[in-house]
């Protein structure tokens, strides 16, 4: 599969980026702005990943806006959204409520709800949440899901870019403190990035939880020939996470703990189960969705 090619391709030219040239940019930058080790790695990712895809999207004839999964007129593409949105929130949050009845999650000591709080949690999960689907769903669900359905169905792309969504979220954040920075420490916070792999056991349900996630916006996708309902679902998953990250914290002395993954505390066999209802419920409604009113790009 060319398309996946390229775009494993892609990541591995960014981490390699990220190993070689963090140490003599954050050089040249701590002693004027103070950045952090990481922070200088992380922008010189995005900025690799962010060129890369424009290339291989143009060379493959991805560029255009139906196969990035934009073809809706913007106003139909927004309601698509809207749609996704209003749809995913309440699906996630019943989750989250079951984990509270079972006592998976605790309440964090000292923090409260009130007003401001909630507004604060709200606005940061909601941008938090936009802008984390808007680059994932364009850069999996829209170019790499076109270029591998082009060449191997739709089957094959559901598949291909749910693996690469689930991998990718076992690529972690990596400190290294100024003091300990050299010139070897670009390679150090790649291993450091990567070391949950050493442990395949430890998030394998977490693993198999994300891959099924990748595949019910696989799905989507595949039924309506767009990405606004995949954005707006994502989109409306992280807004609820937020909240959840921000004000609990797993409960190791639950004795259903194990159906949380230790990864994260969020997903794991609970929300592997929740996540297989789920997509029978997107399927049944997207695909009802299309035969009733199909949308034109």
């Amino acid at each position: 599969m060319r398309t996946l090619a390229w775009f494993l391709g892609l990541i591995l030219v960014a981490l390699g980026a990220m190993a070689a040239f963090t140490f003599p940019l954050w050089l040249a930058l701590y002693p004027r702005f103070g950045f952090p080790f990481h922070r200088v790695a992380d922008r010189i990712g995005m900025l690799a990943l962010a060129l890369g895809f424009v290339l291989i999207a143009r060379r493959l004839r991805l560029a255009d806006r139906t196969s990035l999964g934009y073809g809706l007129r913007p106003a139909l593409f927004l309601r698509e959204l809207a749609i996704g949105f209003v749809m995913g929130a309440p699906m996630m949050a019943l989750i989250i409520a079951v984990m509270v009845v079972l006592h998976l999650r605790q309440w964090k000591h000292g923090v409260a709800l009130d007003a401001a709080t909630f507004l604060t949690l709200a606005r940061v999960g909601l941008l938090r949440g936009l802008a984390v689907a808007l680059i994932e769903e364009t850069f999996l669900r829209g170019a790499m899901y076109s270029g591998i359905a082009r060449e191997s169905g739709p089957r094959v792309a559901v598949g291909a870019t749910a693996a690469l969504y689930a991998v990718t979220h076992f690529v972690g954040q990596y400190h290294i403190p100024a003091s300990a920075a050299s010139w070897g420490s670009g390679l150090s916070m790649l291993a450091g990035a990567l070391r949950a792999f050493g442990h395949p056991l430890e998030i394998g349900d977490a693993f198999l939880s994300l891959f099924a996630v990748g595949v019910a916006l696989g799905m989507v996708r595949a039924l309506t020939g767009h990405i606004a309902g995949c954005i707006g679902l994502h989109a409306s998953w992280v807004w609820v996470i937020t909240f959840v990250r921000e004000t609990s914290l797993p409960n190791p002395a639950s004795p259903l703990s194990f159906l949380l993954s230790s990864f994260d505390g969020v997903v794991g066999w609970l929300v592997l189960a929740w996540t297989l209802v789920l997509s029978l419920v997107l399927c049944r409604f997207y695909s009802r969705r299309a035969l009733r009113s199909p949308l034109a790009g």
